[in-house]
């Protein structure tokens, strides 16, 4: 289900407001939001000189702790305080910043990276910044999770929503089997890497994996999604209540198909 909205979807670092709402409920961002594929994180991690990693974006350091766990020191960046302290408190240092305006004070990494975060940053400044800090033949990776909801659940979730928000400026069709929701925010993503001529040409990465859903897991999650942080809790609960009843006739739970998408380019040395 495409969240950003179509009107947004080339510049949304421009809409702080949708970025800065995920901190509303730290907790359940941290325990319903999937991690990344082992197997993105330790491609990254083999790729790079060293283990020194800067986490962009790093919200509750959900992907922070998986890069710690393979060995690595983290230092999250991340703009929502709230989001910053629940990371501290599960071990993660994090500076509260946005990446653009971040002051590295001389420090340099081995990789930076940002987990469903890099839209919200402007893909040249940002670009730009982890240039700065990135050693030579350094790693930029940034990854997002596109997940393929059932059809009578994306149908039942995109019925309510126009119902309780019709003014939502999100787009709620659902993607087809196949298609890349992402595909226009890597190319934006991939165009201000190159321009900044400080790397390599980026390379796209695919991971595809599934995960079974119940009822009240998938409804867990939705209040963390970008198209309901901003809703009143009643319309909320509206939403929740009609996709429920979708996977009530599901037979109560469904698996869903996920490809985490990533970018990566190498820091070129200089000279």
């Amino acid at each position: 289900m495409t969240t950003i909205p179509p009107e947004r979807s080339s510049a949304p670092h421009r809409h702080r407001a949708v970025a800065e709402s995920f901190g509303a409920d730290t907790e359940r961002y941290d325990r319903t939001r999937p991690p990344y594929p082992g197997a993105l994180i330790e491609r990254i991690v083999e790729g790079g000189p060293g283990r020194d990693v800067l986490d962009i974006g790093c919200g509750t350091g959900i992907e922070a702790r998986q890069f710690q766990a393979a060995g690595c020191r983290v230092l999250g960046v991340e703009p929502d305080a709230r989001m910053a302290a629940f990371a501290r408190g599960t071990g993660v240092e994090v500076e509260v910043a946005k990446i653009e305006e971040w002051d590295p004070a001389g420090r340099t990494f081995d990789a930076a990276v940002a987990g469903t975060a890099w839209h919200w940053v402007d893909p040249v400044a940002g670009a730009a910044k982890v240039a700065q800090v990135l050693r030579p033949t350094g790693r930029l990776a940034v990854f997002w999770h596109a997940f393929q909801l059932p059809a009578e659940v994306a149908e039942a979730f995109a019925a309510v929503y126009r119902r309780v928000a019709p003014d939502s400026p999100f787009n709620m069709q659902a993607a087809r089997p196949g298609e890349d929701p992402y595909g226009a925010i890597l190319d934006k993503a991939a165009d201000g890497i190159q321009e900044t001529g400080a790397f390599t040409a980026p390379d796209r990465w695919r991971f595809e994996w599934e995960r079974t859903y119940t009822r009240d897991e998938w409804l867990d999650q939705m209040p963390t999604q970008g198209s309901l942080t901003w809703l009143p809790p009643e319309q909320v609960a509206e939403v929740l209540d009609g996709v429920g009843s979708a996977i009530d006739a599901l037979g109560g739970s469904f698996t869903m198909p996920y490809t985490t998408v990533a970018l990566a380019a190498t820091r070129r040395p200089p000279g």
